[in-house]
């Protein structure tokens, strides 16, 4: 028996979030790698996108808060709009990836720009299981943080 990627608790949520909002849209279950995926397909995207991802971000991280409020921990889902976020992803890896060459031939270690905590999950899982380079994020409670990413030390014995 399959089941879907996200929640259906998520996907319902959602759907009354963006009804209310007066939205025309439909959406699609997604599961890409480990996570759940919500993908909104609609007529004009740029409403629900916001600038640079701004609105896409605020209503992920609402949504995610809103399933969160219950006793038990619920799984993370990902708000995509019209393959936004995977348009995202792809223009951000191709970046950080010659950032991280020079990691590589250097051997110094780079801060990444600021970024949100979408941006920085993705540099973290595309490098985790990188032998040469790893990446280190401040605590810190700031939105947007900056990314370490130094030469990989030998595992100690």
């Amino acid at each position: 028996m399959s089941t879907p990627s996200a929640p259906s608790g998520a996907r319902d949520l959602l759907e009354n979030m963006l009804g209310h909002l007066g939205f025309a849209f439909t959406l699609e279950d997604e599961k890409r790698g480990e996570d759940n995926v919500l993908h909104v397909r609609m007529q004009n995207p740029a409403r629900l996108i916001g600038r640079n991802g701004e609105t896409i971000d605020d209503l992920q991280f609402l949504l995610n808060r809103m399933l969160a409020r219950g006793d038990e921990p619920a799984a993370r889902v990902i708000v995509d709009v019209e393959n936004y976020r995977r348009e995202q992803e792809a223009g951000l890896l191709s970046e950080i990836r010659e950032m991280v060459e020079r990691v590589r031939t250097a051997g110094e270690t780079v801060e990444l720009p600021p970024m949100n905590a979408y941006e920085r999950r993705i540099i973290h899982q595309a490098f985790r299981d990188d032998p040469q380079v790893e990446t280190v994020s401040p605590e810190s409670p700031a939105r947007l943080k900056r990314i370490r990413v130094r030469p990989r030390r030998p595992a100690q014995s």
